[in-house]
């Protein structure tokens, strides 16, 4: 499970339609899931590495240079030659900052494509199995479709869950409630 960073992506017009030319390049090859495969990959490096996530995001890189060092990456990762085209497109048009919301966009565009809503589920803690099937039900029933959930861990919640659907959001946080606790204090 991922942790949360301070700086989350949010998908800019210009990621989802990357994310749209390959999700079309994919689906006519037949290769989806291989891709998908392989962004998931190259998303958790970029997760786990904050060089690699410096080094994409940072503008004073030459483009040629960072293309380079993450056609290295990709092979490394074996995330597969369209992946690997993808990613040498994108250095070349200098959206390299943009690629870990390219990413995100592709998975909920593959997600939508086997009928289910990507949900992104942030608790104090990991959930256990039994605890993911009991979120993962409540949410089928609630959205009305099956669900593919990912599990980020963010401490500072304190407890509770904050569950992000699309532009959807519901949190019930300890946080968020001792917040609000804490201004409505303020105004009596």
């Amino acid at each position: 499970m991922r942790q949360v960073s301070a700086n989350t992506t949010i998908t800019s017009a210009a990621a989802g339609r990357y994310a749209q030319a390959l999700f079309e390049l994919a689906e006519e090859a037949g290769e989806v899931q291989e891709t998908a495969a392989g962004l998931e990959k190259l998303g958790a490096a970029i997760d786990a590495s904050g060089d690699l996530a410096r080094f994409i995001s940072s503008p004073l890189h030459d483009a040629a240079i960072q293309a380079k060092a993450l056609e290295a990456v990709v092979d490394k990762l074996k995330c597969g030659e369209l992946v690997k085209r993808f990613v040498a497109t994108v250095a070349a048009n200098r959206r390299l900052k943009e690629l870990p919301a390219m990413i995100a966009a592709f998975h909920d565009l593959a997600a939508r494509a086997r009928g289910e809503v990507r949900v992104n589920v942030t608790s104090a803690q990991e959930l256990t199995a039994t605890q993911m099937k009991k979120v993962s039900a409540a949410l089928k029933a609630a959205l009305g479709s099956n669900v593919e959930i990912t599990n980020d861990v963010d401490p500072s919640i304190l407890g509770g869950l904050v569950v992000r659907a699309g532009s959807r959001m519901i949190d019930t946080s300890v946080k968020t409630r001792l917040n609000t606790l804490k201004t409505m204090l303020k105004g009596m």
